[in-house]
C-alpha cells in the first residue's frame, strides 16, 4: 500500500508564492515520474507539471516561468514551488506518484490541498 500526502495549501493574494509538498511512503521500490494536477471548481482535472526520475520536467504552457517542480529522491518527495500566483490558479491540487514495488508499476493519487488566490 502507498499513501502520498500533499501539505503547503493555503489562501494568498494574487502575486503570492505558495510551495506544496507530496510525500509517500509505504510500499515502494522506486518511484518513476511524480506529477502535479489541479482541479478548479467546475473543471475536469488537468495536468500542471511532470517530473521523471532522472529529473526532466514538463510545464503546462499556463505555468511554464512562474512553477517549478523539483523532488527529494532521497525522501520521494515532490515539491511545487508556485510564484506569481493568480485567481485562475485556484484549485485542489493533487499529486501522482508511479510507484514501482517488486515487479508491478502502480499509479497513486495524494488526497489534494486547497489553493485559493484572491485578486
Amino acid at each position: 500500500q502507498v499513501q502520498l500526502v500533499e501539505s503547503g495549501g493555503g489562501l494568498v493574494q494574487a502575486g503570492g508564492s505558495l510551495r506544496l509538498s507530496c510525500a509517500a511512503s509505504g510500499s515502494i521500490d522506486s518511484i518513476a515520474s511524480m506529477q502535479w494536477y489541479r482541479q478548479a471548481p467546475g473543471k475536469q482535472r488537468e495536468l500542471v507539471a511532470t517530473i521523471t526520475s532522472g529529473g526532466s520536467t514538463v510545464y503546462a504552457d499556463y505555468v511554464k516561468g512562474r512553477f517549478t517542480i523539483s523532488r527529494d529522491t532521497a525522501k520521494n518527495t515532490v515539491f511545487l514551488q508556485m510564484n506569481n500566483l493568480t485567481p485562475e490558479d485556484t484549485g485542489v491540487y493533487y499529486c501522482k506518484a508511479n510507484v514501482f514495488f517488486r515487479t508491478l508499476i502502480s499509479t497513486h493519487w495524494g488526497q489534494g490541498t486547497q489553493v485559493t488566490v484572491s485578486s
